[in-house]
């Protein structure tokens, strides 16, 4: 298993490293957010061990900014701020686990390899990315670029669909029975008001238009 670890105090990365290692996997460091950032951008890893608190960019915003990106490796936060609220922030962040320094290395270890089957196995997804256009179907936001999207709720399931059949074309006839359970046409215009009203939030004031028409066929959600 290739591990990519983020941590800022030298001492306690290296020591890491030598765990991880000795326990067969193979150890990439980067010594604070920025060099984390370039080193996930050049390769590609099983597990990410990322620190809360680094110079030049903190944990939080390097994960925030890998899953804007697309990245999903999972990501074992790692960091002495341990009251809920900090487990919290680095979970909606986009942390899979988080554990609390000083910790015993074996948990370590065990979460780490947690971590890996659990890719390994394919669980489901609760965050849903198109490009730079993200759900999260647990909390029920859409963000594009960082900038968060208020969708009513219909617009969110069209949305999901539209995501989850990313770069095909969805017919109405798909839609009108995966998202509004109808099993006939109902000859209405509902279809094309609702995918006006979601292309005017997601495309509106960003430079590359994502939910197309396509003639004779239907719709597509191309990042």
């Amino acid at each position: 298993m290739k591990i990519l670890i983020v941590e800022d105090d030298l001492e306690a990365a290296d020591a890491m490293a030598r765990g991880l290692t000795e326990a067969g996997h193979e150890c990439v460091k980067a010594a604070d957010g920025e060099e984390g950032l370039g080193a996930a951008h050049a390769g590609q890893f099983d597990v990410m061990i990322v620190d809360r608190m680094m110079p030049k960019m903190d944990g939080v915003t390097l994960i925030q900014t890998l899953r804007r990106e697309g990245d999903g490796t999972p990501v074992l936060f790692l960091s002495a701020l341990g009251e809920v609220g900090d487990r919290v922030t680095g979970l909606q962040a986009g942390g899979d686990d988080y554990l609390v320094k000083p910790y015993a290395f074996a948990e370590l270890i065990a979460r780490v390899e947690a971590l890996a089957r659990r890719r390994e196995t394919g669980s489901v997804a609760t965050v849903l990315k198109v490009g730079d256009l993200e759900m999260d179907l647990i909390g029920r936001t859409v963000h594009r670029q960082g900038k968060e999207i208020d969708l009513q709720p219909r617009e969110f399931q069209l949305l999901e669909f539209m995501m989850r059949h990313a770069g095909q074309s969805v017919t109405r006839t798909m839609l009108l029975e995966k998202v509004w359970e109808y099993h006939f046409d109902p000859q209405t215009n509902v279809i094309d008001v609702h995918i006006s009203r979601l292309r005017s939030k997601i495309d509106k004031g960003f430079d590359r238009p994502m939910l197309q028409t396509v003639r004779g066929a239907g719709y597509r959600l191309d990042a």
